[in-house]
């Protein structure tokens, strides 16, 4: 049992302390968020939150959790603008006949492709 029950136990409590770290910063970030909270009740949470870490996290998130949901949805929402419709490409048209024998005529100036493939680009345009 000693080593794999120990490591089994340290990834345990390793997950249950990651899990704390993230709330412990999500209470940080909303405790200096809030605009409704004095200064000094600020630092008395602080304080709290340095002295007894896992019980004032856990009175935060219970007392003041309603409240980190809406400041959490406001900040994810002040940086972005209102979604507005944007409608899908439109496929691309051929084009036209004429724009077609053109593109040809300048490959065959820049002497890209030769006569027979020119004759042959101008009547498939014209088909």
């Amino acid at each position: 049992m000693n080593s794999f029950g120990d490591f089994f136990w340290l990834l345990v409590w390793a997950f249950v302390f990651g899990c704390y770290l993230l709330v412990l910063f999500q209470v940080f970030i909303d405790l200096f968020r809030d605009q409704d909270l004095s200064g000094w009740w600020k630092a008395v949470w602080v304080a709290f939150l340095i002295i007894a870490p896992f019980l004032s996290v856990l009175i935060y998130v219970i007392a003041r959790g309603r409240g980190m949901a809406e400041r959490h949805q406001a900040a994810l929402g002040r940086g972005r603008e209102p979604e507005t419709y944007v409608p899908p490409p439109i496929m691309s048209m051929p084009k036209p006949p004429a724009d077609q024998i053109a593109s040809a005529q300048t490959l065959l100036d820049q002497g890209a492709i030769t006569q027979a493939e020119f004759d042959q680009l101008k009547q498939k345009a014209l088909a």
